[in-house]
Parts: structure tokens; C-alpha cells; sequence
């Protein structure tokens, strides 16, 4: 940010230009007028080459990231069936607990470039590349290309982003789905045509069978926004919500009502619904179940703050230990910037465009932000990236507003304070760790210069400018470039070093960043196995740990080359070469192999996907080679006794007679006994 830039007052649309220029013209289809600045070509350039080094340079080094997700891409790559339900196998046993949206991006770079960790990973980080261009893009219409250039960097340097977007997680395509959509959203607010507004609900759509209900918790910021500011009679307006609803309901329905429609027995079962539905699915373990804890969403490690679930319910959470380290760093900033942009649109016309974004953005925040403080099921501290371009642009869109406005000592006053918060918030994140602790005191010093000179000194721009960047950047670049450097394996990543402190968290409260699962390896983070290639050797290790059998429940796992060379020997007779518990050890034995194994129980291994007679009649038909046996004897989630992968284990275990290969306990299903 420079004086000349941002110099001018505050204004309202519309407008013919500005002169720090932006178009601020109503209909205008360009977002850029004559005056572009001649630094803002070079700018965005260096944004988004520093972004795509950020979240390209060294991507491979974290093998197949999840492997779960990298074993269905391979299957997906194969299989065209496969493709459309999203299966975690070939032979389309079972599919992945979500819906195939990001899955259908890495099938088609599989398809192209080969079964490898770049192919599975490279369309994450590219999805990053263009969400902050979309960002980039959408704040700079709405405020100038330096409050354009602050937001992308925001987004690009949010340490859960820069973890997501070089993992192979769904939530990669869901941000850029929602940042595409609020883009949509700003251009609809410009003009009285629908087309823009079809085109978010249509990216909505998209990102609903991306991640279901994550998705759409954006939908009432971006439908406030329209209704309250749309320069059309509100009855048009109405017609114009209702139009973009729909395009939403058909971009998402075609998919749901394929499956629904699709006779069950020639389809994969659904994974984690409870009876091969999708709807249930919906509806269940990943809609209410994830706020509730029902739907198996609680039984996995207990209730919420222990197991699965991130830290203690409550306004705290997104300051944690868990979360407070992956989004946390510009939020009480974000929170500043909409007070202080409510303050500076109060009395602007209703069709106020920046008062729009401001409800836009706002309400992808506040919704965000409150299902994620208070979910009880299964919430994982890297969902958080889905507030990250809301954070993001309220930062850059306050700071710019603000600045421009700077010669009202409230604005002067609003503006050190939104920096002076986020100084002093970094110096407190930075402290829950050892990670070189000389930076918290960096941090805290360089925004003590910039409140003072914002507030008091009312130095020049070129000069205050900077000390305000570094005190809103510097940190997160900082755990950024950490994470970017450091491998992550598994179901559980985490960015940046080690945390400890900060609010309770609940039983899981206060553990390293890397997560994992007690007495077994790291589920993310550095150290985790490495499973970094379909040829990957060394004994069987998980989440679960223990000699003789798979990991456990998502342990990121390598295989043994002698078990590797067992399973794929004749591996053209069957169907399945083996079969197993759950999806993670399912998913290990397929990149191993490039072969079919069957997923008896699903993600958590209660998922009632068959039964005991159906698999005794695929044992007797051939179907299946191997059982390869659980490191504990059973892993499934809730009581043995009532799953059926436990009574087809059981079953197994009496029926045929145990052997041991490569270190792993292993039946052949083909032998007599």
C-alpha cells in the first residue's frame, strides 16, 4: 500500500472512476478502468507466482498425502463407474464418505500424468493459485488493486490454506468453489441481471458435492447481500434469488438423484451413510450428525474436544490450541475491519456495493465461523480453511477503506487498532510454541510502529505502509513457508510447528500440531510414515501401531514389498485381491498394488456394506484372494458385536488358517482349510 494509491476519501457507488483505479460504475464488465496503476500488472504477477511457488515448489515430498483420498483417484482413473459415484476401488465395492467432486479433478490428472503423489496433488495447488486470484480479483473491484493485493496474500500465507492446498483433502476445491461463488456474487450485486447469481448458485452447487454441507453455509451471507443491495425492484430481486437457488439445486440434484435412481445392486455401496443411501448421507453423517455428534460422528474417540473432534465447543474454539495456529492469525483483525466498514457504509446508499461485500463476506464469517465453534461431531482443526477467504477479504477490504480514510482520526484510531490486535495476537500464537521464538518480539515490535505511527505520528504512507504489511503478514508467511516445508501424510494434517497452551482444548486439548492417534505414528506432520509411491516398502505401520496387522483408523501406512508381491501375484483372477477392515488400510494395500481391495466396513469400518452371507458367497466364488488382518484385532468404532466386518473377521479367523508375510498377518481365502 502506498499513499498515492489509496489517497483518496471515502466514496459510494456508483460512480464513473477512481483515481486509485478501480471502476466503481455500476455494470461495468471489466472491473479496470483507463487509470490502472502501472505497479499493479507487476503486483498481481509476483501474488500469484509467489503462490504457486508456495504451494508447488516441493510437493511431492509428502507422498500421497491422504491416501485415502490418492487410492480412490487411482480407482477413479480406471474405472468409469468408479469416476461417477466416487469409489475408494475399482471393482466399486464402496465410496469415499463424500461426495466425488475433488475426486473427479485428481482422476483426471491421474488419467493424464500417471499414478504418482504430483499427479494426485498438483490440481490442489493450482485450485489455491486461482482462489486467490478470484479474491484478488473480487476485492480489488470493490476497493483498488492494494486492498486487492492484501487479500490474496492473506489467503495465500493462512497456514491451513498453504497445508490444503498441497493436500489431496476435498477442501482445496471447496474454498475455490466458494471464492468463486462470493466473486459471482459481487459482480450479481452490480447489475440488475440474473446471470451472474446463477453462476454462484451453479459453483455452489459444485461445492455441495464437493464437501455436502460445508458448502452451503455460505449461501445466507450471499443471498442477504443481493436482496438488501441489488440495484433492481425488489420483486425482481426475489425472482432473481429464487433463479440462482435453482441453478444450485440442479448443479447438486443431477448427482443425487443419479444415485438415488441408480438400482442398488449395480452401483457401490455409499460410505457412511447407515443404509446405501445417499440422502442419508446428506442428512445424517455428514449434515446433522457433524453438529450433533450423531450419525457415528460422535462415536469415534468420544464426544467433542477428545478423538476426532477439535477442541471444546464454544466462541473459544477458533482460538484453541487446535484451531488457533491454522486460521486464527487475521481473525480478530477480520472481526475489527466489519465493525469499522459497518461504521464506514452506515448511511451509503442501499445499493452501496461495498457495504454488500462487507454482508457478503461478513456472513460467510459469522456462519462459518459459528457452525465450527459449536459443531459436536467430527471437526477437524483443517476445516478451517473455509473462513479463510472471508478473513482474508474484510482484512483487505478494512485496511484499504480505513487507510483511504485516514485523514478522520477514527479511521486513523479503527485502523491501529485492527493492527495492533493482530500484532498482538501473533505474539500471543507465537508463544505457544519454541518455533523460533525471537519472531513473536519482531512481530509485536513492528506493530507497535505501526500503531503508533497510524495513531499519533501520522507518518507519510511509503513510510507507515510496510510496518503495517509485515505486522498483518509476517507471521503466517511464517508458518506458511514451515508448512510448505514439511511433509504431511495422513487423515489428521496440521500446519505450521508444534502448539502447546492457549484455551482449553477438551482431552485432546493441547497436542502437538501433526495430530495422530496415542501409541502409533503421526497422522500428519513430519515424521509420518512415507507412503510416497505405488512401490513403497518397509513393514506395515498406522495410526493404531502394533506388529502383525494394518495401521488403523487413519494412519497414514507403507507396505511390505514381500506383501506387495503376495497380492499382486495372479492378480487378474480376482476381483478384490484382498480384502480388509476399513478405508485407510484398504486404501495403503491399493497404492501399493494398483489393484482392487475390498473395504469391508468403510472409513470407520462399521458401515454395514454387506454381510456375512453376501462375502461368504464372494469367497466361494473366487472373488477375493486375501484377508489381511487388523494390527489389533478390530478397529471399527463402535461395539464388535454389532458389526458385521468383525463377524466376517471372526469368521475368517475360524474358517482359514492364519500365515504371516512381510511382517502381516494375512488368510488366504482360495485355501482349503
Amino acid at each position: 500500500m502506498t499513499a498515492t494509491d489509496l489517497a483518496s476519501p471515502p466514496r459510494s457507488w456508483p460512480r464513473s472512476g477512481d483515481a486509485d483505479g478501480v471502476s466503481r460504475r455500476r455494470g461495468d464488465t471489466t472491473g479496470v478502468g483507463a487509470g490502472r496503476a502501472r505497479w499493479e500488472r507487476p503486483a498481481r504477477l509476483a501474488l500469484l507466482t509467489g503462490t504457486a511457488l508456495l504451494y508447488l515448489v516441493g510437493l511431492s515430498s509428502s507422498g500421497w498425502a491422504n491416501q485415502f483420498y490418492a487410492a480412490a483417484a487411482q480407482a477413479g482413473s480406471r474405472s468409469w463407474k468408479a469416476f461417477l459415484f466416487g469409489s475408494l476401488d475399482a471393482s466399486n465395492y464402496i465410496t469415499v464418505d463424500k461426495p466425488p467432486a475433488a475426486l473427479w479433478v485428481m482422476d483426471v490428472s491421474v488419467k493424464a500424468f500417471g499414478v504418482n503423489s504430483w499427479a494426485i496433488l498438483v490440481p490442489q495447488a493450482l485450485e489455491g493459485v486461482a482462489a486467490v486470484a478470484l479474491l484478488y480479483a473480487g476485492v480489488r473491484r470493490l476497493s483498488g488493486p492494494a486492498a486487492g493485493l492484501l487479500a490474496g496474500a492473506a489467503l495465500a500465507t493462512t497456514p491451513v490454506a498453504t497445508l490444503m492446498f498441497r493436500f489431496d483433502n476435498p477442501d482445496a476445491l471447496l474454498v475455490l468453489l466458494m471464492t468463486g461463488a462470493a466473486y459471482a456474487t459481487v459482480r450479481a450485486v452490480e447489475t440488475p441481471r440474473a446471470r451472474w447469481l446463477v453462476l454462484a448458485g451453479t459453483l455452489l452447487g459444485f461445492a455441495f458435492l464437493t464437501k455436502m454441507a460445508q458448502g452451503l453455509l455460505v449461501v445466507p451471507g450471499f443471498a442477504v447481500a443481493y436482496l438488501v443491495a441489488a440495484p433492481s425492484p425488489l420483486r425482481r430481486r426475489v425472482i432473481h434469488l429464487l433463479a440462482g437457488g435453482a441453478a444450485l439445486v440442479v448443479s447438486a440434484g443431477w448427482w443425487i438423484a443419479l444415485v438415488e435412481l441408480w438400482p442398488a445392486g449395480s452401483r457401490p455401496y455409499i460410505g457412511g451413510s447407515s443404509g446405501n443411501s445417499v440422502l442419508q448421507l446428506i442428512f445424517g453423517y455428514n449434515g446433522i450428525g457433524r453438529l450433533t455428534g450423531s450419525d457415528n460422528n460422535g462415536s469415534v474417540g468420544g464426544n467433542a474436544g477428545g478423538g476426532f473432534s477439535s477442541g471444546s465447543t464454544g466462541w473459544t474454539r477458533l482460538f484453541g490450541t487446535d484451531m488457533g495456529s491454522q486460521i486464527s492469525w487475521l481473525l480478530p483483525a477480520a472481526l475489527v475491519a466489519t465493525a469499522a466498514l459497518v461504521w464506514l457504509t452506515g448511511r451509503r446508499p442501499r445499493t452501496d456495493a461495498l457495504r454488500a461485500a462487507v454482508i457478503t463476506w461478513g456472513g460467510w464469517l459469522l456462519v462459518t465461523g459459528v457452525v465450527l465453534s459449536f459443531a459436536s461431531g467430527i471437526i477437524h482443526s483443517y476445516y478451517t480453511v473455509a473462513l479463510a477467504p472471508a478473513i482474508a477479504a474484510l482484512v483487505g477490504l478494512g485496511a484499504a477503506e480505513l487507510w483511504r480514510a485516514r485523514g478522520e482520526p477514527a479511521a486513523r484510531w479503527w485502523l491501529a487498532t485492527l493492527v495492533g490486535v493482530t500484532a498482538w495476537w501473533a505474539f500471543v500464537l507465537l508463544g505457544r510454541t519454541s518455533w523460533h521464538p525471537e519472531l513473536r518480539w519482531i512481530v509485536l515490535l513492528t506493530g507497535a510502529v505501526a500503531v503508533a505511527a497510524l495513531a499519533w505520528l501520522r507518518m507519510r504512507g511509503p513510510v507507515v505502509a510496510p510496518f503495517v504489511a509485515l505486522a498483518l503478514l509476517v507471521a503466517p508467511t511464517a508458518y506458511s513457508l514451515q508448512t510448505a516445508a514439511t511433509a504431511h501424510t495422513g487423515a489428521l494434517p496440521s500446519a505450521g510447528p508444534a502448539a502447546v497452551g492457549g484455551f482449553r482444548g477438551g482431552p485432546g486439548g493441547g497436542r502437538p500440531n501433526g495430530g495422530g492417534f496415542p501409541g502409533g505414528a503421526p497422522a500428519g506432520g513430519a515424521g509420518a510414515a512415507n507412503n510416497g509411491g505405488p512401490n513403497a516398502t518397509g513393514a506395515i505401520r498406522g495410526g493404531r501401531g502394533g506388529f502383525g496387522g494394518l495401521g488403523g483408523l487413519g494412519g497414514a501406512v507403507t507396505v511390505s514389498s514381500a506383501l506387495t508381491k503376495a497380492l499382486t501375484a495372479e492378480a487378474s483372477r480376482y476381483e478384490w485381491v484382498a480384502a480388509t477392515t476399513g478405508d485407510n488400510e484398504a486404501a495403503s494395500l491399493e497404492l501399493a498394488t494398483g489393484e482392487s481391495v475390498m473395504a469391508i466396513g468403510g472409513y470407520n469400518g462399521t458401515d454395514a456394506a454387506t454381510t456375512l452371507a453376501a462375502f461368504k458367497a464372494l469367497v466361494t466364488a473366487g472373488k477375493i484372494h486375501y484377508y489381511v488382518a487388523d494390527a489389533q484385532g478390530f478397529i471399527g468404532s463402535t461395539a464388535a458385536n454389532t458389526s458385521v466386518a468383525y463377524a466376517i473377521q471372526q469368521w475368517v479367523q475360524q474358517t482359514f488358517t492364519a500365515t504371516t508375510i512381510g511382517g502381516t498377518t494375512v488368510y488366504d481365502l482360495t485355501a482349503t482349510s
